[in-house]
C-alpha cells in the first residue's frame, strides 16, 4: 500500500510540474515587445522554466536580444506579473542571463515566418 501512495505521489509531482510549466509557458506567450510583433517565448528568449514543486518555486531564466535593450525593464516587470499569475508556484525565480547569448536562430519557425526571415 505505501508503494503504491509513493507512486501516486510521484505522478501528483509530475503532474503539477507539467501543469505549472505548461502554464507559464502560455503566459509568457502574452508577453510582447512593444516594437516586435512577436512574443518573448517565440523569440527565443526563454531559456529555462522549471518548477520546483516542493519547494513550490517557478525558476525562468530569460534574456534580451540585447545587452541594452531598451524594453528591457518592461519586458521583465511584464513576464514577472504574468508568471505571478500561474496558480501554484508560492514565488517566482526570474533570472536575466545572457549565456548564451541571444541569436536569431533561438527564434521558432512561427517567429522567424512573421518577422520576414523564413
Amino acid at each position: 500500500m505505501e508503494e503504491k501512495n509513493t507512486n501516486e505521489n510521484l505522478m501528483d509531482k509530475e503532474n503539477e510540474i507539467l501543469r505549472v510549466t505548461q502554464r507559464a509557458v502560455e503566459m509568457l506567450k502574452t508577453v510582447y515587445d512593444p516594437e516586435i510583433p512577436v512574443n518573448i517565448y517565440d523569440l527565443g528568449l526563454i531559456y529555462k522554466v522549471d518548477y520546483d514543486v516542493d519547494k513550490k518555486v517557478l525558476h525562468v531564466d530569460m534574456t534580451f536580444t540585447a545587452p541594452g535593450c531598451p524594453a528591457a525593464d518592461f519586458l521583465f516587470e511584464d513576464a514577472r506579473q504574468k508568471l505571478l499569475s500561474v496558480e501554484g508556484p508560492e514565488s517566482v525565480d526570474l533570472r536575466v542571463v545572457y549565456d548564451p547569448v541571444w541569436c536569431q536562430d533561438m527564434m521558432s519557425e512561427e517567429a522567424k515566418l512573421e518577422l520576414g526571415f523564413l
